[in-house]
């Protein structure tokens, strides 16, 4: 067998394997931040993680598909390593920029959340101080 479909075999499952196993990483310990994220809200929570790891696997997948193939042939078993370390590296740098992504993102929508809980007095307010016709509006009241 040709040394460049072993390389092409051993790329694709390392590669596909990586996927997965990132992905149930940031799934699972990604699904509290989640919550914090949206409130507390576990179902909205679990939907969206769900969907981040759909996109995850979709995106990786096919960067692995796409960046299978190999312009030289593989000659010898140098060549082999040398050929997977820069394809598994290139696939290791994409895996990490996107879970740096999601991060971000996710971030900025907590802080966001945050500010708006901030915002809002924790008691209502309940009326004007003062008698009938004072307010932020009242004329002053007369001197005696």
């Amino acid at each position: 067998m040709d040394l460049t479909v072993i390389a092409y075999i051993v790329y694709l499952l390392i590669g596909v394997a990586l996927t997965i196993w990132v992905a149930r990483t940031l799934s699972r310990n990604g699904r509290i931040f989640l919550a914090d994220v949206l409130h507390g809200n576990e179902k909205l929570a679990d939907a969206v993680n769900h969907l981040l790891v759909v996109g995850f696997h979709l995106v990786n997948f096919g960067f692995v598909a796409l960046y299978l193939r190999q312009d030289e042939t593989v000659a010898d078993a140098r060549e082999l390593f040398e050929a997977l370390s820069v394809k598994l590296g290139v696939v290791l740098l994409v895996l990490g920029v996107m879970h740096l992504g999601n991060v971000y993102v996710l971030n900025k929508i907590r802080r966001r959340g945050a500010l708006e809980r901030e915002q809002v007095p924790p008691v209502a307010p309940q009326g004007w101080t003062g008698g009938p016709g004072s307010g932020p509006w009242a004329p002053p009241a007369a001197q005696a």
